[in-house]
């Protein structure tokens, strides 16, 4: 085979395997010949394009909307029909990473059937192709029927933001045996369950690391440490649109929050001193009176307000 036609096929090939969709099964395999997971947070169908276009292999699409996109201190508020609309609109922009939803809180917790009724909605209203749910043994039942129904499962272990009033602080979870021994458990067991895969956030890296080696499926990780099967994080945080947070384990890529506000306060600065729009861009129209042209306002179809 000629070389350039071979780097073509290569070429080729390297396009084909980009783009090919993302599945739970994808999300093994990967684990299986130690290639780590991408997962980021998108809430909208703007973003959502952007890290689909990107090569993202997971997008959750996180109870976080509640803090990110609403304002809340909590993950508590946000409901399951709000929950219902950001995924939809996720989903709607996504052609090959994985979509994920969480279950949020009061959808789920004590009562399996209102879990499998919760989940049945989302994948029905939606179209996403996984749901999460935080919790160990006390949520078993309900991932078990989940499951029942043909939806796959991802588990959430070590800091639960649902359960913020229990914990009373965002600090680092299992960092004593009991708590560490517990996790270990809870993750088995949902394994066991079927799940496949489980996020692990702000646990102690060693911790992180001997969970992902005893599971065959994914563990992603968020300050769990870089010895888990992959990482996720708030697209908000690492994209410097959010300022207050700043754990730790947060890398952020840009500061969009400087950006952003530099921008919007030079478009503020053209409008008042007159220099936006410019007369170029107007369009003119002839008045057949006078002979002369008229400005009028650009139409529906240049702008949507």
């Amino acid at each position: 085979m000629p070389l350039s036609l071979k780097h073509d096929c290569m070429l080729s090939a390297e396009v084909n395997i980009s783009s090919r969709v993302v599945t739970t099964r994808t999300l093994m395999d990967m684990k299986q010949r130690g290639e780590k997971i991408s997962m980021l947070t998108a809430y909208d169908y703007s973003f959502a394009s952007i890290l689909d276009k990107a090569g993202v292999d997971v997008i959750l699409v996180g109870d976080s909307a509640a803090n990110v996109m609403a304002g809340h201190v909590t993950t508590l508020p946000i409901t399951l029909d709000q929950m219902i609309y950001h995924a939809a609109s996720v989903q709607r922009a996504v052609k090959r990473s994985l979509v994920v939803c969480d279950l949020p809180f009061g959808s789920y917790q004590g009562n399996s059937r209102e879990a499998l009724n919760s989940s049945i909605r989302i994948m029905k209203e939606t179209g996403c192709s996984a749901v999460k749910i935080e919790g160990g043994q006390e949520i078993i039942e309900s991932v078990t029927r989940i499951l029942s129904a043909g939806i796959p499962v991802m588990g959430h272990l070590g800091l639960t933001p649902q359960s913020i009033n229990k914990f009373g602080t965002y600090a680092v979870r299992a960092q004593e045996k009991t708590e560490a021994d517990k996790l270990v458990e809870d993750a088995i067991k949902l394994e066991e369950a079927g799940c496949f895969g489980v996020v692990l956030e702000k646990i102690p890296a060693a911790l992180g690391i001997k969970v992902a080696r005893q599971l065959k499926i994914p563990v992603i990780g968020i300050g769990a440490g870089g010895g888990v099967d992959g990482q996720v994080l708030v697209v908000h945080d690492m994209l410097g649109i959010n300022k207050q947070f700043s754990p730790r384990f947060l890398r952020r890529y840009l500061n969009l929050f400087d950006e952003i506000s530099g921008a919007v306060s030079a478009y503020v600065a053209d409008v008042k001193s007159h220099d936006f729009p410019l007369h170029l861009t107007f369009y003119l129209i002839l008045n057949y009176e006078t002979k002369l042209p008229l400005v009028i306002a650009r139409g529906t179809r240049d702008r949507r307000l």
